[in-house]
């Protein structure tokens, strides 16, 4: 497996003139940051993750997360894994309780949403990371 940085959400960039938002990723042990499009039905799924809200029926986000819990799998972590011809691609690792491991391919908006939702930790491969992140945003 790939080398990969943690990172953590930061920002959320929100253009009221487009379909398409910016998150800001930043590498939590280091200065580096990524900024990924996603659209707006994935970043209001993050921000009402974000703000605590408890909608009265489970969202995809939800749903995605109670059934990966109700086939006994756990969701490890998420990994932002490269770029091709603009668009990002992830996976989602979950595991079993006996130890069986599964890579779930993903957006990395939906991986994201998922992984606040769990608590699971995010990273990026650092391949990605040396292409394309910033030092500021």
């Amino acid at each position: 497996m790939s080398k990969t940085s943690e990172m953590e959400l930061v920002r959320i960039i929100m253009n009221k003139n487009s379909d398409i938002q910016t998150i800001i990723l930043k590498e939590k042990f280091g200065n580096r940051f990524l900024s990924i499009g996603i659209g707006n039905p994935e970043v209001n799924a993050i921000k009402i993750q974000l703000a605590g809200i408890k909608p009265p029926r489970p969202l995809t986000h939800d749903l995605l997360k109670n059934t990966i819990h109700s086939l006994g799998y756990r969701v490890n972590k998420i990994i932002v894994t490269k770029l091709e011809n603009s668009t990002y691609y992830a996976k989602i690792i979950v595991t079993s309780s006996n130890k069986k491991r599964k890579e779930i391919d993903a957006r990395p908006s939906d991986s994201i949403a998922l992984a606040l939702r769990v608590n699971a930790p995010i990273y990026v491969n650092e391949e990605l990371l040396d292409q394309v992140a910033n030092f500021n945003v």
